[in-house]
């Protein structure tokens, strides 16, 4: 499918509970954390889809060093127990996946691990990091969101996938 075309069921997931952003780890355990936030279109003449991490998160490091990403996203009302646990809990105490028996499959590119049981699979390689600098952002959203200065960096990544669940998950 299009990559536009999981955009609807992305910005419901973002809107709600959220979706999971799998990086694997340097073992190729995959790692899913719970993201609130993302931005999706055309960067650079090409498909993109940005994630925000905080520098202090253990997926940071990941994704730093593995280059690639899933941005999977379940069904409505779908896995939102998973999404609260995953949102709360460090994969530097436990293998999230594991503990929550969560159904991990190889993504459609090599170096991407998904959630089989989502809907909706975004697969990217990273292309670009931008800091989030206080100098340069609003006043008010540093009040509300970085109260301790814990700025995010937006990952890149070109949409390198777009698909829906065979299983209609």
């Amino acid at each position: 499918m299009e990559f536009w075309e999981g955009f609807p069921d992305l910005c419901r997931a973002l809107g709600g509970e959220g979706a999971f952003l799998v990086v694997q780890d340097e073992k190729g355990r995959p790692n899913p954390m719970t993201i609130g936030w993302a931005q999706a279109g055309r960067v650079w003449g090409e498909p993109v889809l940005n994630v925000l991490v905080r520098p202090s998160r253990y997926t940071f490091g990941l994704l730093e060093k593995a280059r690639r990403f899933s941005v999977c996203v379940p069904a409505a009302g779908r896995l939102a127990g998973e999404l609260a646990f995953c949102g709360s809990r460090s994969g530097r105490d436990c293998d999230k996946a594991a503990v929550l028996k969560l159904k991990t499959a190889p993504g459609l590119e090599p170096g991407v691990s998904v959630l089989a049981d989502c809907a909706v699979f975004f697969e990217c390689s990273t292309v670009h990091q931008t800091r989030v600098l206080r100098e340069t952002l609003d006043p008010d959203i540093i009040a509300g969101y970085y109260p301790q200065g814990d700025f995010h960096t937006i990952f890149s990544g070109r949409i390198l996938r777009c698909y829906k669940s065979a299983h209609g998950a």
